[in-house]
């Protein structure tokens, strides 16, 4: 059994039940077989790597890549000086545009990386600072220049563009941020005469949309891609010189203890991309923090230093691999109620599992579809504690709060290992 860029975080089911990773699922049902299992990865998860260190995984590690073609040179450029240097064009650094235009010169391809869907991940008013949200979810409403409205991307709800401030009355309603949509409008104005694509989950939405797109950017009908992480999963293009990652900011200062790791593990497949023939390829990064870690070890192809910071890390705040995570959602359509049902499953859980339990807290999102979301999490050491005895007090603590009755209508989701 073969597990392909093992590293993948789409390999995670979210929702609905039952939440599994498929490789984690390769895995269990290669050993009940009694059959083997190929994780392949050029930026192995921290889990899989770790436990390949450990001796509980083989480790085969390949030093050159196919063909002897070379790792591509990287750039990193820093926006903030580039603007008082008065060369940022729109979203684009004067360096990257003009590496763009050489590219295009000299008849190669360029793909772009923005990891957001949409033009506008939001529109305000700049009189009172009202934002556009979704009725159903507590997140701002996505702009698409496709279809001229705003889009939900947790509940599907969509509205046309506001005119009007609804707060304060004022016409002063302003497009923020950028998504693949606004990048591809921007590049058409600065670069009309170039050939632009746009690989998205919006773009990719008809029957082989995917692989038409594919096909039409290798059959160089595009001189530039743009495209969300699905341009970093092992594509192989022979005339792509140069990549261009609009804005690694966003993804090194995600929320989200994995954050590191998968800007690390996201910008080093986007790269990967380049020069994947006899010519080297380069990558330009734009960034305001051009001297942070993650972008030096990315410069410096150091998986095995992102790995072992990260490890350490994780040792000494209690993440994966040393510790399980398991997550419960507390869901009610009314807000207090979802509170006060995940304080007492909360106190039913520490009864018998201890400080292991974290929270309740509301997450990012803290409503979705109208139910109000309230957040326990547990933290399980892998050492010396049986996970299914874990598995047990969770049922009888989950059981004796069903029995209450004021909690009726609550719904529980359970997410073991939610990353």
């Amino acid at each position: 059994m073969v597990v392909e860029e093992e590293h993948e975080s789409s390999y995670k089911q979210y929702g609905p039940s039952p939440r599994y990773h498929a490789r984690d699922t390769a895995v269990y049902l290669s050993h009940q077989q009694g059959a083997k299992v190929l994780l392949g990865s050029a930026t192995p998860s921290i889990e899989s790597y770790y436990n390949a260190k450990a001796g509980k995984y083989g480790l085969v590690e390949l030093k050159e890549r196919f063909g002897d073609s070379q790792l591509p040179d990287i750039q990193v450029v820093n926006v903030a000086e580039e603007g008082r240097k008065d060369q940022m064009f729109s979203y684009f650094s004067g360096i990257l545009l003009q590496g763009i235009t050489d590219a295009i010169e000299r008849k190669e391809q360029v793909i772009l990386f923005q990891n957001r869907r949409g033009h506008t991940p939001f529109v305000q008013c700049n009189t009172c600072g009202w934002v556009a949200k979704c009725v159903n979810c507590d997140v701002s409403m996505t702009y698409h220049k496709s279809t001229n409205h705003l889009h939900c991307h947790y509940c599907g709800h969509s509205e046309p563009p506001i005119q009007v401030c609804p707060a304060c009355g004022m016409p002063h309603i302003e497009s923020k941020g950028f998504g693949t949509e606004r990048v591809e409008e921007e590049l058409e104005l600065l670069l009309p005469e170039a050939r632009i694509g746009r690989l998205d989950l919006d773009s990719t939405k008809g029957k082989y949309g995917f692989e038409k797109i594919i096909t039409a950017f290798d059959d160089h009908e595009f001189d530039i891609l743009i495209g969300t992480q699905m341009v970093a999963k092992g594509l192989d293009f022979g005339r792509v010189s140069l990549i261009g990652i609009i804005n690694a900011d966003a993804m090194i200062n995600f929320p989200d203890f994995r954050a590191y790791e998968r800007a690390f593990s996201l910008f080093s497949q986007v790269a990967g991309r380049a020069g994947r023939r006899e010519q080297k390829g380069k990558v330009i990064v734009q960034t305001h923090t051009p001297n942070h870690r993650v972008l030096e070890q990315v410069i410096q192809h150091d998986y095995e230093g992102m790995f072992m910071t990260e490890v350490k890390e994780r040792k000494n705040y209690q993440y994966p691999p040393f510790y399980r995570i398991i997550r419960l959602d507390v869901r009610h359509t009314d807000m207090q109620m979802a509170s006060d049902a995940s304080s007492r499953l909360a106190v039913l859980l520490r009864s018998s599992l201890g400080s292991r339990v974290l929270g309740p807290e509301p997450p990012l999102v803290s409503r979705i579809r109208n139910h109000f979301i309230q957040t326990i999490t547990l933290k399980i050491e892998r050492n010396n504690v049986s996970i299914v005895r874990v598995k047990e007090l969770i049922n009888q603590a989950i059981t004796q709060f069903g029995l209450e009755k004021q909690y009726k209508g609550v719904r529980i989701s359970i997410d073991v290992d939610p990353y």
